[in-house]
């Protein structure tokens, strides 16, 4: 069977559960004269923003930084604290609702993970050791803790660190030796520790000193953390545990947390990153002196155990409790809709070598060629008569749904719940170029396009910890406690206007560099979406082959729209005429830099053909 839910919309009214950092856009409001027939020049303004396709305003200062802290749970910091850049973490983040109670089922949600030898647990109840009040993103430090309220049996194998501008929300793993093998366990005390780095000779706002130490581990062992002390002497042998090597896995540094004076501390995550991978993070950090080579490793699901995964009625109970909602723009004429929609009101099979006999489509895409690769054989269009295309291409949001792949990440200790909206017709971009907006023409527009976000939940505890925002070709990950949420624990997600490239926030987000990049502007309006009312799970390799049967579609391996014949320079022209200097260069090389998923020379192959359905996301 295949997978799916329907459910009530709710008209309740967001919940915004973040302390936003401080936003600066610059964004523009005033009309220019003849020079505006396709371009918008901006004045200073740190309010609205108006281009020649809108005639509306969109409020940036209300949607970024009029944030207001509903839930009672949690404590919001002192902004003026923030902005003299010394903060320190007096707050610990919730989602603004209760994580419910899970169905039962295997080891989901149980505490507890066993990677086949070595069981571990997500510690969130941390004691602070040490906090520096400068340095790091915002200048505003950073604080170091080990983790406490640790369960009988189990052991700290490395301490935490963030940075000082959000809320504690951070977690480590601790273990227990599992393999009843005393003189060749899974875990054994270092045998010495190593001083990484002191803050003594350091001229910089902290709490005490702080020091840090790498533990040297027994032959055959490594060290997963390190140890955070504020005092010199070195911390005694039973602190801390290293992890025997088969238990372990490489890493990779991932995010800045804080430096000073050559040293500099970077959150960590495996190297190899999938469905098939088995490196299983600590949630720890690594503290590197001069750029010294990486001394961690993370752990390894040693036995590949899926155990934790969700089951059948737990994705429904994680759908339920996390599905996002979706604003569309409200200028935002491409509406998202159902592949069987799409089939049903006239999308085309077009076959090379036969282009003038196109073929309709099987509501579930069943007659549509199915494996292989994307060799130009076939693609899909829009119907051919006028008034059909024009109303296939504005999609049908009362009847949109989503496309939900459940699968296993990080040796299966957590699940990425990954939500795809397909839409039927992708509008012409709109570029920035210094202070001008311009519209592409025909650049950009294609038939078909898929996008997606994808929720990462811990299968210690069924908690949300991030959400994957695709842009186009890339995207970007962002923890919970920088989520906008609606409806509890729902987060909020904003489609940009023609181009659907989902963004965490509302506003005028730039892909590119501050001076030149693709406009992808998103705004609330009466346009929304819960993705929780109308889904289908098209996958979950985990489960049974008899538990969730993949639609024909989702296997057709070609592309989703057919190839663009339009002529990419006559559009320049077309556009170009009206900028010079260095502005029309900058304009004419930009746009030959764009990815032809942008470019919108083809339309797009479908989700089971992207990198990440298999691998981790591009960020």
């Amino acid at each position: 069977m295949i997978l799916s839910g329907r459910r009530m919309q709710s008209d309740s009214s967001v919940v915004p559960h973040s302390i936003r950092r401080r936003f600066s856009p610059i964004c523009y409001g005033v009309r220019c004269s003849a020079f505006c027939l396709f371009v918008l020049f901006s004045v200073s303004s740190s309010h609205c923003l108006k281009d020649s396709t809108m005639e509306n305003s969109i409020n940036i200062s209300s949607s970024q930084a009029n944030i207001s802290m509903q839930n009672s749970e949690f404590l919001p910091i002192n902004t003026d604290i923030q902005d003299s850049g010394f903060l320190p973490i007096t707050t610990m983040f919730k989602l603004p609702s209760p994580v419910p109670k899970w169905p039962a089922g295997q080891a989901f949600a149980s505490g507890t993970i066993d990677l086949g030898g070595l069981k571990v647990s997500q510690i969130s109840t941390l004691n602070q050791i040490w906090a520096t009040h400068e340095g790091g993103p915002d200048n505003q430090g950073a604080t170091f803790y080990e983790p406490s309220s640790i369960p009988q049996g189990f052991f700290m194998l490395g301490a935490y660190s963030q940075p000082n501008n959000k809320p504690l929300f951070g977690w480590v793993l601790v273990a227990k030796d599992t393999t009843n093998n005393p003189s060749n366990g899974s875990l054994k005390m270092p045998i010495d520790y190593t001083l990484v780095w002191s803050s003594e000779s350091s001229n910089i706002k902290q709490d005490g000193k702080g020091y840090i130490w790498l533990p040297i581990p027994p032959e055959g062992y490594k060290a997963v953390g390190h140890v955070i002390t504020n005092s010199p002497e070195k911390p005694p042998g039973n602190k801390i545990r290293c992890v025997r090597s088969d238990f372990t896995d490489s890493i990779e540094t991932k995010a800045w947390i804080w430096g000073s004076n050559g040293l500099n501390v970077y959150s960590l995550r495996p190297t190899e990153r999938g469905t098939q991978a088995l490196g299983v993070p600590i949630g720890s950090f690594i503290a590197q002196n001069g750029g010294a080579a990486l001394s961690l490793s993370c752990l390894k699901n040693f036995k590949a155990n899926l155990s934790a995964m969700p089951n059948v009625q737990q994705i429904q109970a994680l759908v339920q409790a996390y599905s996002p909602w979706i604003y569309f723009h409200p200028n935002e004429q491409y509406l998202p809709s159902t592949v069987t929609w799409f089939f049903q009101n006239g999308a085309l099979l077009y076959q090379k070598g036969q282009e003038g006999k196109p073929g309709t489509i099987e509501s579930t895409g069943s007659n549509l060629p199915q494996g292989g690769s994307n060799d130009g054989a076939y693609w899909l269009d829009l119907p051919v008569d006028g008034k059909t295309k024009d109303k296939v291409k504005k999609g049908n949001l009362d009847t949109a749904g989503a496309y939900l792949h459940i699968k296993p990440i990080f040796g299966a200790t957590f699940t990425d719940i990954a939500i795809w909206v397909f839409y039927p017709f992708n509008g012409p971009a709109r570029a920035k170029i210094d202070l001008v907006t311009i519209a592409l023409g025909k650049v950009g527009e294609h038939v078909g396009d898929w996008e997606h976000v994808t929720l990462r939940v811990s299968n210690f505890n069924g908690e949300l910890k991030s959400v994957y925002f695709s842009e186009h070709s890339s995207g970007i990950w962002v923890d919970a406690v920088d989520l906008e949420f609606k409806d509890g624990n729902k987060p909020v997600t904003y489609a940009s206007l023609h181009g659907h490239a989902f963004m965490p926030k509302a506003g005028s987000g730039i892909q590119g560099n501050r001076d030149i990049g693709i406009r992808n502007d998103t705004a609330k309006s009466n346009m929304l979406m819960d993705t929780g009312v109308r889904y289908t799970v098209v996958a979950a390799e985990h489960l049974p082959p008899s538990v969730v049967v993949e639609p024909p579609w989702l296997n057709y391996a070609r592309e989703w729209g057919p190839k663009i014949d339009y002529d990419i320079e006559k559009e320049m022209r077309k556009v170009g005429k009206f900028l010079i200097g260095k502005l029309k260069s900058a304009f004419e090389k930009f746009v030959r830099g764009l990815p032809n998923e942008v470019l919108g020379e083809e339309g797009p192959t479908g989700p089971k053909m992207k990198n990440s359905w298999s691998g981790d996301e591009n960020d």
